[in-house]
């Protein structure tokens, strides 16, 4: 086959199997972002108590329809669904991660443990909706639920977590936007609903198409609506917070109370109500601003009814996630450096022999925690010297056949260049002090 012909076939190649829409792959450029983030969460998560918890990516739809209702913008437009070929049961690729955890909670009897519980995951999900920067279709959530207590104290907590986390991945204080509003209780819900119907009303010609469509089966929703036209119909709807019962508003207020004792700024805005409509009382939504925009990261909230639509458990949680994705986009527009380990040794061998000392020598440097680079498939010292050089190591160890005779290696040092003869045995140890002295 001619070189034309065999570049043709491999283009065709190339085209014909791509990623799917809404999809996106995560690369080894972009990896360490990813790795940054998560070790960040852990380590704070971990520090207040949260323990790491994994679901299957496969759940039965039917916790979905039931925890956020079959009306939900969710479950009409969004899920992935499959039906069992054994049984012919729906299941769902998980939307969200909220249920996911109420369903471990319930049934693995985490109600019997001290409460309450923290429970803290990392992963993916999937919604078919529009892809859009830092939105896709399957999406990455770092999220945390407190589940078994419903004192105000917890609601203030899981946002200066979030709050916290933002801080030590590297933005700053003026960037960080947090809104908050509360929804209250099932019967201030009831009350305040009446009153937004009746506003809206008058004004349906005026809405767009979904929220006239929300104003017969969710018309919460109509609030989360970014129509144009909309928007400024929703400024002079009336405000939750006018309809709280004096519990809701007693624990609204202790909240507020917590985060002022925090000295963590927020804005209060009563068209914030969340995607879902689970929410009970404490919404909230983190944003980082960007010179005159802002981006929506991530956010939460209350659902003390959520337990007992799924299950006979009547327990009050609570708990946030943000999007991955839309972190990692935020940190790359403000050009945060996520600092890396870098290699400071750079392993060279000439030679069959050279090869198979070089093997034995990487794992004695592996289990003395030592960090080296090799290209074991390259032949020629001179490539080897220009991969060492792109990589910034400091310190080359180069093995040939003569060394390999004599029991020794030569080190090289790439800065001044200054070479010498050392025994293969005990070069560990012998690194170990170079490096020190390096780092120190």
């Amino acid at each position: 086959m001619s070189q034309k012909k065999t570049n043709q076939k491999t283009s065709l190649v190339k085209s014909r199997f791509q990623i799917p829409r809404g999809m996106k792959d995560i690369l080894p450029e972009e990896m360490p972002y990813w790795q940054w983030v998560f070790e960040k969460a852990k380590n704070l998560l971990e520090y207040y108590g949260f323990s790491r918890v994994e679901t299957p990516i496969l759940e039965k739809a039917d916790l979905f329809y039931k925890g956020t209702g079959k009306q939900s913008d969710l479950v009409k437009k969004e899920m992935y669904l499959l039906k069992t070929k054994e049984s012919g049961e729906i299941l769902a690729l998980r939307p969200e991660g909220t249920l996911p955890i109420a369903r471990v909670y319930c049934q693995y009897g985490l109600f019997n443990k001290p409460q309450p519980v923290k429970l803290y995951y990392f992963g993916p999900f999937f919604r078919h909706e529009k892809p859009q920067l830092g939105r896709y279709r399957e999406f990455y959530q770092l999220g945390w639920e407190i589940i078994g207590e419903n004192s105000p104290v917890l609601d203030a907590q899981i946002i200066n977590i979030g709050y916290n986390f933002l801080e030590e991945i590297g933005f700053k204080n003026k960037e960080i936007l947090i809104y908050l509003n509360s929804l209250g209780c099932e019967k201030c819900q009831n009350n305040y609903l009446t009153a937004l119907k009746k506003y809206y009303r008058p004004k349906l010609k005026k809405v767009c198409s979904n929220c006239r469509e929300r104003y017969q089966k969710n018309p919460l929703r109509m609030l989360d609506c970014k129509d144009e036209k909309c928007l400024k119909i929703k400024k002079e709807a009336p405000s939750p917070l006018d309809f709280l019962c004096s519990d809701c508003k007693n624990h609204f207020q202790m909240v507020l109370d917590y985060l002022d004792s925090l000295k963590i700024d927020y804005y209060l805005d009563k068209n914030l109500v969340r995607g879902l409509d689970y929410y009970t009382r404490t919404v909230f939504e983190f944003n980082i601003k960007n010179h005159d925009s802002k981006m929506a990261i991530g956010g939460g909230g209350r659902y003390d009814g959520l337990l007992k639509s799924i299950s006979r458990i009547d327990k009050p949680a609570l708990g946030m996630a943000f999007g991955v994705e839309r972190v990692i986009e935020a940190l790359k527009e403000r050009k945060i450096s996520i600092p890396k380990k870098e290699p400071e040794i750079f392993l060279i061998q000439i030679g069959q022999p050279a090869k198979k000392e070089a093997l034995r020598l990487i794992e004695v440097l592996r289990k003395n925690n030592i960090e080296v680079r090799e290209n074991l498939a390259k032949e020629n010292v001179k490539n080897q010297l220009e991969i060492a050089n792109r990589l910034g190591v400091k310190y080359c160890l180069i093995l040939g056949q003569e060394e390999i005779n004599e029991g020794m290696v030569i080190f090289k040092d790439m800065t001044s260049g200054i070479q010498e003869n050392l025994p293969i045995e005990g070069i560990e140890e012998f690194l170990k002090r170079r490096l020190k002295i390096n780092n120190q």
